[in-house]
């Protein structure tokens, strides 16, 4: 992406040993980011950080003393952070009349998670004057026709999450985007959907991500950006628009 180049920034991607986060990392890293790269799954955050020369960090990001020292050892490794891809997510098979721990767990990871990650961040980028902050939510949120109760609540909250931390932050430095990948072929979405079902190419969650990255969509804040239903291009010219007539929002009409 031409005029997007990364150069000097640093990005740490949680739930980056597959599927969207590490095609994030990829993304990014290409785009001359030194990337963290941070999963529960050692083998495969050792992997994607060795093909991007990044670094690789198993943590658990339900455990605050792991997600602090996550942060710590990016910063102290390849300097301040610039960019958080609050990724980390599960689906999980949990339903209503499962064990509440099972249930529960889906909640830990998905809210919990993204929670501490950017807890955890957000005052070094006050105190530094800078930082932008990426979470991926979910159009299961909030579309009709689940019967996932874990799934659905968490990620219902982890949109709201997005959008009130981006209005908390407005008047400060520090930039908050909420993404939505699209139905994304990855392992967790791999036996709930058809092979005819309206799948996302992998590369736009990836590709949105970069465009914030760079700055140039700072006006676009705490809106709900689809990776392929929007043009984010077209939003970024329509921003004071999209801000004044309060569109991209996950909003009751009547």
């Amino acid at each position: 992406m031409p005029g997007d180049e990364l150069q000097g920034q640093v990005a740490l991607v949680t739930g980056g040993g597959r599927g969207i986060g590490a095609n994030i990392a990829r993304e990014l890293a290409d785009a001359g980011a030194r990337v963290a790269v941070a999963a529960r799954t050692r083998a495969q955050v050792y992997e994607v950080a060795r093909e991007i020369d990044g670094l690789a960090l198993e943590v658990d990001v339900t455990d605050r003393t792991a997600v602090e020292r996550m942060v710590s050892e990016t910063e102290a490794s390849l300097g301040p952070i610039d960019v958080l891809c609050a990724n980390a997510g599960i689906g999980g098979n949990a339903e209503f009349w499962d064990d509440p721990n099972e249930w529960w767990s889906v909640f830990e990871v998905n809210v919990l998670g993204v929670y501490l990650s950017t807890r955890t961040v957000v005052p070094r980028m006050l105190e530094r004057g800078s930082g932008r902050i990426v979470i991926t939510g979910s159009g299961a949120g909030y579309l009709p026709g689940a019967s996932n109760t874990a799934y659905t609540s968490s990620k219902a909250a982890v949109n709201r999450f997005a959008e009130t931390l981006a209005l908390a932050l407005k008047d400060t430095p520090v930039r908050v985007f909420l993404i939505s990948p699209g139905l994304v072929r990855t392992e967790m979405t791999s036996g709930f959907f058809s092979d005819d079902a309206p799948w996302t190419p992998p590369e736009l969650a990836p590709q949105l991500v970069h465009v914030l990255a760079s700055g140039r969509a700072d006006a676009l804040a705490g809106r709900y950006l689809h990776a392929e239903h929007d043009d984010i291009e077209d939003l970024i010219r329509r921003a004071d628009e999209i801000e004044r007539e309060d569109l991209n929002a996950i909003r009751l009409r009547r």
